[in-house]
């Protein structure tokens, strides 16, 4: 978190909504018949696979650069990241006009890095492990004085990607709860404050792939503890839970699940063919959350956020 920010407001997700809503897409809710039989629920996908740049990411990175004063701005914005919020900065840098620095692992997806790219942005590279992302990122913003907008753990970009939550309550009568993926943590802190600021009566429920279970593990511990060596397909969740986001979390979430990935795999699978949509693996976990617990969602309304849909179509995961 930048020095000086304080927790997001349900009023500051409310002004994000303002502020971005000419730069990114209100994203459409996709429904299965099919779907809602085999999983005995009514499940309304929440599609930010079909938002600018692929991903949610593009609402908080929207507000955080549209956010700064001109001064902020002058010499550009810089991050790290495996992708998806690279690409949503340097998105919203363009628009602005101003540089953006992605400091980028080696690992990331080729399509992600592509997609950074295109937007015109500085790419850095650097070894795949979140030190080494942060000690990259120092020194870029030391030799470019480039104004740090972090991929989650950042007042601006949880109240940005708290939008999804206000979109959802906007298209979705009587729901019972609201599924959201979980790595970082900005999508699920911002989405929670607003549902349960608006709708207190709505669960909101995380699920994380097993591989990187992080939030799960602090969640249940009541304090946060460190990502090891995260091991799954879903790229997108490998990192470690932000400290912003986990006090806003323990605030407002009332579970967290883990899921295999071989069922992220499946909820992939079921995507693309029964919804007709390409969802990457880090954007199918929120299903595969009611795929491995159906018990949990049965007879109920249930939003779920499909969070992105940025994937190597020459690499699949089948």
């Amino acid at each position: 978190m930048t020095a000086g920010q304080s927790l997001p407001t349900i009023e500051s997700i409310q002004a994000a909504q303002a502020r971005i809503a000419p730069h990114i897409h209100r994203t459409p809710i996709y429904h299965s018949a099919l779907l809602d039989r085999d999983c005995g629920a009514s499940l309304l996908f929440k599609c930010e696979n079909l938002q600018k740049v692929g991903a949610f990411k593009a609402r908080g990175a929207s507000n955080a650069v549209f956010s700064l004063s001109d001064e902020e701005a002058e010499n550009g914005v810089a991050t790290h990241s495996s992708g998806n919020h690279g690409a949503a900065l340097a998105m919203a840098a363009a628009k602005r006009g101003i540089a953006a620095h992605i400091v980028m692992p080696t690992d990331a997806p080729a399509a992600k890095k592509a997609a950074v790219a295109a937007y015109g942005a500085i790419i850095v590279e650097c070894e795949p492990t979140l030190a080494a992302r942060e000690h990259t990122l120092d020194e870029v913003v030391g030799r470019t004085g480039a104004h740090v907008v972090h991929p989650y753990n950042d007042a601006r970009v949880i109240a940005g990607q708290g939008t999804v939550a206000l979109e959802i309550l906007e298209q979705v009568e009587d729901l019972d709860v609201v599924v959201v993926p979980v790595g970082g943590g900005g999508l699920l802190s911002g989405v929670a404050l607003a549902v349960k600021s608006l709708k207190p009566e709505v669960e909101v429920v995380a699920v994380e792939p097993a591989g990187a279970d992080d939030a799960f593990r602090s969640f249940g511990l009541g304090k946060l503890v460190p990502q090891n060596s995260p091991d799954t397909i879903a790229d997108g969740l490998r990192a470690g839970l932000g400290v912003l986001n986990f006090e806003i979390i323990r605030q407002h979430v009332d579970t967290i699940l883990t899921v295999d990935d071989t069922t992220i795999v499946e909820a992939m699978k079921l995507q693309w063919s029964r919804l007709k949509t390409v969802v990457e693996p880090s954007g199918a976990v929120s299903f595969a959350g009611v795929l491995e617990h159906p018990e949990r969602f049965r007879k109920r309304r249930v939003a779920v956020v499909i969070s992105g849909g940025n994937l190597d179509l020459d690499n699949l995961p089948w």
